[in-house]
């Protein structure tokens, strides 16, 4: 199965975000991983539609955004008009999950579904034939550059044998503390696509970096 990889534009460095827009252009990477908090469904705040907007213009692949943010239902318009080509909502964040999936993909956008690390993949039973995506966070969201939390291959496998049933185009995303050490064993429990911050941007060769991970 061909594995996707997805910078996390959260990790770049701001003061020159053009330069690491083009460096995933020109890079292996499939995806651009854009990270949207607000401060009240996480302990921290990223950006807007603005910046957004600035990374779409540039960038010559697709958006994979993750709000972390509640009551995303208020926005998904906005973050159509910004450049979303998935839009990743939380279980934890949606009272009306299956309303707010299908209105992500009324306007064309696939749908992923965000698992916070205590949550169990049973939860999604009931909307698993109808996303396109799962992203399971292997860290607490909020911040970049936390610890792997192990439980995750557990709940990754989990998933792909519940997808294998209910829909096996599923995407399985696996968010937070993915290395060039631990990034091989996330792939074999069944996850196909690879969200990295700090592993790329922090590298002192990012382009080898993504070489490695696409490996």
């Amino acid at each position: 199965m061909k594995h996707i990889i997805a910078p996390s534009i959260l990790s770049a460095n701001f003061a020159r975000l053009g330069e690491d827009v083009e460096m995933v252009n020109n890079s292996n990477a499939d995806w651009f991983h854009v990270d949207i908090m607000d401060g009240v469904f996480v302990p921290n705040i990223s950006f807007g539609f603005p910046v957004m907007k600035a990374i779409k213009k540039q960038a010559k692949k697709p958006l994979d955004v993750h709000l972390m943010i509640v009551q995303p239902e208020r926005f998904i318009d906005h973050f159509k008009e910004a450049g979303a080509d998935t839009l990743t909502v939380h279980i934890e964040a949606s009272t009306h999950l299956h309303r707010t999936v299908q209105a992500i993909k009324n306007l064309g956008m696939k749908a992923g579904v965000a698992l916070n690390p205590h949550t169990p993949v049973e939860a999604l039973s009931d909307i698993l034939a109808d996303i396109d995506l799962v992203c399971v966070m292997s860290v607490n969201p909020g911040f970049g550059g936390q610890k792997f939390i192990e439980n995750t291959y557990r709940k990754v496998s989990k998933l792909r044998e519940m997808a294998n049933l209910e829909n096996p185009a599923l995407h399985i995303e696996v968010d937070g503390g993915v290395t060039l050490q631990n990034y091989k064993q996330i792939l074999d429990a069944g996850a196909d696509v690879l969200v990295a911050g700090n592993t790329v941007f922090s590298s002192q060769s990012p382009l080898q970096t993504i070489i490695e991970l696409k490996s």
